[in-house]
């Protein structure tokens, strides 16, 4: 029996990050659900677009993260879907972010939201916000990609 991948499939993932933002470092935090979230989470029905993360009093918090009420859910579920969510991380990762964000145009954005040994994570990127002529040239990179791929497609096709 070969070992399992640590990472699970993600339950939700912010495809906008890296179109709007260089990535530089990544890190792994922990997430403080209430209640029927951790359930709702794992059916899928959670959203990252549009959440960032902040860091307040030595803490990390996740912002604008949706996840939906579970249906059949009591009355441990939370009021607001969209709430601010404590993440868990190193007191040493949290000072070392916090000094990082204090320079101009980096921030902490939420990149996927996975179960992992049983415990709902987050990976959070720490990057600087693109240009809008970062962005075009990230899409014509990839769009040069796309091309190359699909004509080398068409000839192993041909040559077959």
């Amino acid at each position: 029996m070969g070992k399992k991948d640590q990472y699970d499939k993600p339950l939700a993932q912010n495809k906008k990050a890296s179109h709007d933002y260089f990535i530089e470092d990544t890190y792994e935090a922990g997430m403080v659900l209430t209640g029927t979230e951790i359930k709702s989470l794992r059916t899928g029905r959670a959203n990252l677009s549009d959440s960032f993360a902040t860091i307040r009093n030595g803490e990390i918090f996740l912002h604008n993260m949706h996840i939906s009420p579970f249906e059949q859910g009591n009355r441990n579920n939370p009021g607001d879907p969209s709430r601010a969510r404590k993440l868990l991380l190193h007191k040493s990762q949290i000072h070392k972010l916090l000094g990082l964000t204090k320079r101009e145009g980096y921030t902490l954005v939420p990149l996927r939201v996975y179960i992992k040994n049983g415990y709902a994570k987050c990976l959070i990127g720490f990057g600087k916000g693109k240009k809008q002529y970062d962005k075009r040239e990230s899409d014509a990179k990839r769009d040069s990609q796309r091309d190359i791929q699909r004509i080398l497609r068409e000839k192993q096709k041909v040559s077959n």
